[in-house]
């Protein structure tokens, strides 16, 4: 994995987490970096779920991904701030 792949995966990350974060209604209680660091673990796994499902390689947009990592996001931001919004 090179560099740019590595600063390309943080970045999509970030854009993941946020939108991830958008999707969960209510107030969350975790903080940005947590929504990045989540994001980034939701664009990883997303990414690894659809090239086995064979549309991480498509023309033009991968929506299918997109869509993949955003749930993974959302999910993850809502256990997380499950768990620290109870302490």
């Amino acid at each position: 994995m090179e560099i740019s792949s590595i600063v390309s995966a943080i970045l999509i990350g970030i854009v993941i987490g946020v939108l991830g974060r958008l999707v969960v209604p209510g107030r969350q209680h975790i903080g940005v970096l947590l929504t990045i660091v989540v994001g980034i673990v939701a664009a990883l796994i997303g990414t690894a779920i659809a090239a086995a499902l064979g549309v991480a390689d498509t023309k033009g947009v991968d929506w299918i991904e997109w869509l993949i990592q955003i749930a993974l996001a959302a999910v993850g931001v809502a256990a997380l701030d499950r768990t620290v919004g109870r302490r």
